[in-house]
């Protein structure tokens, strides 16, 4: 769909239930309408280096990857995936009738205000639900696929994906951002060449897994049970990874949101649980993951920043993108002395 077609879906568009309210939130590689009950979730005609929703037929498949894959874990959020039409004007969520024109996925709309990102920005996580969540991450990790073959070291590429933001992000925030992105990735490829043999020892000891693949606080509700969501369907190279590149995501942003407290002890608690880090250089490995999480992070409000459609929402994502390359420093510098 264009985003004329998203606008008109939103204000005069016919959806499988009557609804009042329309609520359009995007990310950078879909678009999300919150209606009263139900969320419907439309991925973008995009294509980047580690996705392809180019086509209509590659957007059926991924929506329904995308809801196999989340009900391993979301207790009955992921509806169904319905067609949407257009007809004499108008656009259709569900039916039969028109030109096809894309594919939605429905969803059971939770309460936002229990998304742990909002609840941590409230000072509302306590303890007790840090340890539920890693107890809710250790029961999937422990039932989810192991992986047994995989290039350990695709990590550098993705990690390195990041020198494709230098020229952008040297040229809106400055040279010196640019150099930053120049000596982490040597740092980081340093350390993978390094730690080949640790990866592939964790590979055959069965520490890599089909797991979520984006696990962060707003991909969490605690209602009050953990319930995690929107885990990644359009790479499986994304989501077969290292339990403890999984966690590290959700530790980093805990980091980043100031409650290093609690991401401390969600990886105690969660090591105590599922042992993952069993030595010195695993517990740098962690480190590792975390600025490869924050690289992420980056390289995201990287292409938010070049995607805003006006000045507030591009200052906003580079302001971001300036604090995750701090962090992702922060960690590699933390490598020397792990």
């Amino acid at each position: 769909m264009t985003r004329n077609q998203i606008d008109k879906l939103i204000s005069e568009g016919v959806f499988p239930e009557p609804t009042e309210h329309h609520e359009l939130v995007g990310t950078h590689i879909s678009w999300v309408i919150l209606c009263d009950a139900y969320v419907y979730k439309i991925k973008k005609p995009i294509k980047y280096s580690f996705l392809d929703f180019s086509t209509l037929e590659r957007r059926k498949y991924f929506c329904e990857r995308e809801l196999e894959l989340n009900q391993r874990f979301s207790k009955g959020i992921y509806l169904e995936v319905l067609p949407v039409y257009e007809h004499e004007g108008g656009c259709y969520v569900g039916g039969k009738k028109g030109v096809l024109i894309d594919f939605a996925l429905k969803m059971r709309k939770l309460d936002s205000e229990k998304q742990m990102d909002v609840l941590l920005r409230n000072n509302n996580v306590s303890t007790k639900d840090i340890k539920s969540l890693a107890a809710t991450i250790v029961h999937f990790h422990n039932n989810t696929t192991i992986i047994y073959k995989k290039n350990v070291l695709d990590i550098k590429e993705k990690f390195n994906d990041l020198g494709a933001e230098k020229e952008f992000l040297s040229k809106k925030l400055g040279d010196g951002y640019g150099k930053t992105i120049e000596e982490t990735l040597v740092v980081s490829n340093t350390f993978l060449n390094e730690n080949k043999e640790l990866l592939e020892d964790r590979l055959r000891s069965g520490f890599f897994r089909d797991c979520h693949g984006d696990l962060h606080a707003r991909n969490i509700f605690l209602l009050p049970e953990p319930q995690p969501f929107d885990c990644i369907e359009f790479n499986e190279s994304y989501r077969q990874i290292d339990v403890l590149n999984e966690v590290a995501f959700l530790c980093m942003d805990l980091d980043a949101l100031g409650r290093k407290d609690l991401s401390d002890l969600f990886i105690t608690q969660y090591n105590f649980l599922f042992p993952s880090i069993r030595n010195k250089a695993e517990k740098r490995l962690f480190s590792y993951y975390k600025s490869y999480r924050a690289n992420v992070r980056a390289k995201v409000n990287s292409l938010r920043a070049k995607s805003a459609s006006n000045n507030a929402d591009k200052t906003t994502a580079l302001t971001e993108v300036k604090r995750y390359l701090a962090l992702m420093e922060s960690y590699l510098k933390s490598l020397d002395t792990g």
